[in-house]
């Protein structure tokens, strides 16, 4: 028997609801647009547009901005999606700090805050720190903790949904507790997800990047870790355990082959062309390198490199070599996903710019059976907590746009 408290498809609330929901879409897409126009767009008659609008104006998820002055004829009232009627959370975690941004709910960032977290960290001190991150963006957006509609938590590895235990990613200390997970939700008073920081940054690029418009897809992430974000069919593919896309670990020719993959934290692949190579491969060719991070240095150099500085050979070769290790990995991956498109990013990959995509392009083109095309990423400042703020964002505006309740 169905619930009766449940509207059926078809029934006038429903298409109600619809339309609500185009509207506000269609709002979010615009910025502004009046009753005409969003008649036009959604095929309503300038009544039930006029309806629509005193629906929604009523409901607090738009309001009334102004009007278009300057324009031949009656100044038409514009409207806007109320963008304070929800707000959601992103942090981006990693083992040298918490990054926390809170956004309206059209997806503009009305607060941020980045929380140094040095050292080894309990469990305890976990709790603590994504609290006091998220408690700093909220406060720079001028909002309480209550008002947060919802959070998303990137980090390295992935949550095992049998266990709720952190996996691949033994760098993160403190986040492999098992009451962890019970223990920020009961700090927390929102609904809080937890997602790979590199299926993030996948989905910042789909939603506003370079695979806008793409199904089926994969993000190569090569920053001070490398690893893959699978998008099949438009969802995002995570694996049995979470680990899909850990290519990291991947077996590849070039490189010794490398066993207890979990307990070492690397691979045949991050060992052929994670960030660490970059450097060794410089000094191979006779190209000093500053004592930074490694990840900093690979980025200087492929910069340099990319820019063809001072025409140096030494640095086209070292364009050449890195872009063909990543072509060797990268084949094995086309050859079991055959993807349309492959992004590359992350700070390393993106810093070698076109030059290097056009490398690897040509190289993979050698190795590979289908030819996949790549481009590099464009959410290059904070992917992903973009990622997590356009994730956070999707469910906040499906429960709070939803007008058939």
């Amino acid at each position: 028997m169905s619930d009766p408290s449940t509207p059926s498809p078809g029934t006038p609330r429903v298409l109600r609801a619809m339309n609500d929901r185009a509207a506000l879409d269609l709002l979010l897409a615009h910025g502004t647009l009046s009753r005409t126009r969003i008649g036009k767009l959604t095929g309503l008659s300038k009544p039930t547009a006029s309806q629509l609008l005193a629906r929604l104006e009523a409901a607090g998820l738009v309001v009334a901005t102004g009007t278009t002055e300057g324009r031949p004829g009656p100044n038409a009232q514009l409207y806007a999606v109320n963008a304070a009627a929800a707000h959601a959370a992103g942090l981006d975690v990693n083992p040298e700090r918490v990054l926390a941004a809170v956004a309206d709910i059209t997806g503009a960032t009305v607060g941020r805050f980045e929380l140094p977290t040095p050292g080894r960290r309990s469990a305890d001190s976990v709790v603590t720190q994504v609290t006091d991150a998220l408690d700093g963006a909220v406060k720079a957006a001028g909002l309480a903790r209550a008002d947060v509609h919802r959070v998303v938590i990137g980090t390295p590895g992935a949550f095992d949904p049998s266990t709720g235990r952190l996996r691949y990613a033994s760098h993160l200390p403190g986040w492999h507790s098992p009451t962890l997970l019970d223990e920020l939700a009961a700090a927390l008073p929102m609904p809080v997800e937890y997602e790979n920081d590199v299926n993030l940054a996948a989905v910042a690029e789909q939603r506003l990047g370079a695979a806008r418009g793409h199904d089926d897809f994969v993000l190569l992430w090569n920053q001070e870790g490398l690893g893959a974000s699978l998008v099949i069919g438009g969802r995002l593919h995570r694996g049995f355990t979470g680990g899909a896309g850990e290519v990291g670990f991947l077996p590849v020719p070039g490189t010794p082959l490398v066993r207890q993959v979990v307990k070492a934290n690397s691979g045949g692949f991050q060992e052929l062309a994670g960030a660490q190579c970059v450097p060794r491969l410089a000094r191979g060719l006779g190209i000093e390198t500053p004592e930074q991070p490694y990840a900093d240095v690979a980025a200087g150099l492929l910069t340099k490199a990319a820019a063809g500085h001072g025409d140096d050979p030494r640095l086209a070769e070292l364009l050449r070599l890195f872009a063909q290790r990543l072509a060797t990995g990268l084949a094995s991956v086309t050859a079991v996903l055959d993807p349309e498109l492959i992004v590359l990013a992350g700070g390393v990959t993106t810093a070698g710019g076109e030059p290097l995509r056009a490398l690897v392009q040509a190289e993979l083109a050698e190795l590979a059976a289908s030819r996949p095309r790549l481009l590099i990423g464009e959410v290059q400042r904070d992917p992903v907590l973009r990622g997590a703020l356009e994730s956070a964002l999707a469910t906040t505006r499906d429960e709070v746009f939803d007008t058939s309740r």
